[in-house]
């Protein structure tokens, strides 16, 4: 790739920082914790996204995930067209919506009723709310470096961004009601159990991303997940598996699918809108049940089921559907496993890398890579210096050590070749 182009992106990111905080509206997006100006995305098609310069990029960001079957699916345009000439949003039922929560339910058994909202962030401040009114209890608890969505019972040692900004809590969010949010080591199984001993009958919900993406990949340790089913049926508290980079990614059913556990409630998004603005929570009728006009519980929003949001579902679902996608999904992230796997040990550069199926990330550091410690150990201005290297060779990473890399079904042998080769050449640079 000829040398990278930037004068309109960098333009463009100047009347941005005039208007709007940090000239991004998301913080990873500024590119502060690699160095350089953020690229402005004109247009994406495939696994590759092009931006106002021109410059062209194999994508491993994947809009965070949820492009799995590529930018610019046709089926989902077509879906999307044919909902929009009827009208964009009506704030009222659609026929739809039965349809897109039949198939999550089908997809995910724990899910025995759905409500669909308009992020990852909504559903999963949802879903806490739930859970507090189901049990008449307080105090939730999570896992350092686990990201839930930025809504304020959340915002306590949380992961992504907060992270790349090394601020694991934010402003704003009022002592009082972080002080009922508990948080624990990821894959620290006595402090678990210690944290339930103090607290007997105050915690609603265990909240936990099953495979931890937003510190990085994470893989839980054998049994780990399965304790956490345990002990939380044994104290009576809910527990929740937010599987927003999870589900319909590792598995048809999500990491849940792939563990074997049955979770009391789940939280999705993104990927369930074919990209699209969408969330979505589910779990026990019993549980669900508790959520207005039937019980106490009160959630809403104008644009939950969003008509264009839901025909994009819909389309993306059905393709996932089919028979061997997941399998030829994996072969492809397998592929470049190996490929990374031989450039990386050949490299001298220290490494670990760690891999859920079609996500991986690959820490500065010699590992293991097991929790929000172990990752902040990583190398972060190495990771920038490789991130740049690899824009130069025409591959868009994630702009952050602590972000996951995603394989698309649109991503061809020559893609994934030309990857491996520009890490190759990228590493050769950073001894």
């Amino acid at each position: 790739m000829a040398k990278l182009k930037t004068a309109k992106s960098k333009k463009l990111f100047t009347a941005a920082q005039a208007v709007i905080p940090g000239g991004v509206n998301s913080p990873v997006r500024a590119f502060r914790s690699v160095g350089g100006t953020p690229l402005f995305i004109e247009k994406a098609k495939g696994a590759t996204v092009t931006d106002v310069d021109g410059n062209t990029f194999i994508d491993f960001v994947s809009s965070w995930g949820p492009m799995i079957l590529g930018h610019a699916n046709p089926k989902i345009l077509a879906a999307i067209r044919a909902a929009a000439v009827k009208g964009t949003s009506y704030g009222a039922p659609t026929e739809g919506e039965i349809t897109l929560a039949t198939m999550i339910r089908k997809a995910i058994p724990s899910i025995q009723k759905v409500r669909l909202v308009s992020s990852g962030t909504e559903a999963a401040m949802s879903a806490i709310r739930l859970a507090r009114g189901f049990t008449g209890r307080d105090g939730i608890l999570k896992f350092e470096g686990c990201y839930h969505g930025h809504a304020d019972s959340m915002l306590v040692k949380a992961g992504s961004g907060v992270i790349t900004f090394g601020a694991p809590d934010s402003p704003g969010v009022p002592a009082d009601l972080a002080k009922h949010t508990l948080t624990v080591p990821f894959n620290d199984l006595e402090a678990v159990k210690a944290v339930f001993a103090k607290n007997k009958g105050k915690i609603a919900a265990l909240i936990v991303e099953p495979i931890p993406a937003n510190m990085g990949v994470i893989i839980p340790q054998p049994g780990f997940l399965e304790a956490l089913r345990e002990i939380t049926k044994k104290e009576g508290t809910l527990l929740i598996f937010d599987e927003v980079i999870t589900g319909f990614r590792v598995a048809y059913g999500g990491a849940q699918e792939l563990f074997g556990i049955t979770p009391d409630l789940t939280v999705l998004g993104k990927i369930i809108g074919g990209g699209l603005p969408v969330g979505a929570f589910g779990g026990r009728k019993d549980v669900m049940d508790c959520l207005s006009p039937v019980g106490p519980v009160y959630q809403a929003g104008t644009l939950s089921g969003n008509p264009l949001a839901v025909a994009a579902g819909i389309a993306c679902l059905t393709e996932l559907s089919q028979k061997g996608i997941y399998q030829l999904l994996n072969d492809k992230a397998d592929y470049l496993a190996g490929k990374l796997s031989a450039v990386l040990k050949e490299s001298g550069v220290a490494n670990y890398t760690n891999r859920a199926g079609s996500l991986w990330t690959t820490f500065f550091q010699k590992g293991p890579v097991t929790d929000y410690a172990t990752a902040k150990k990583s190398d972060a201005e190495r990771y920038g210096a490789f991130f740049r290297g690899m824009l130069e060779q025409g591959i868009y990473l994630a702009p952050s050590q602590f972000e996951a890399g995603f394989v698309s079904l649109a991503h061809t042998k020559a893609q994934l070749d030309a990857t491996a080769d520009a890490a190759k050449a990228v590493l050769k640079k950073l001894k």
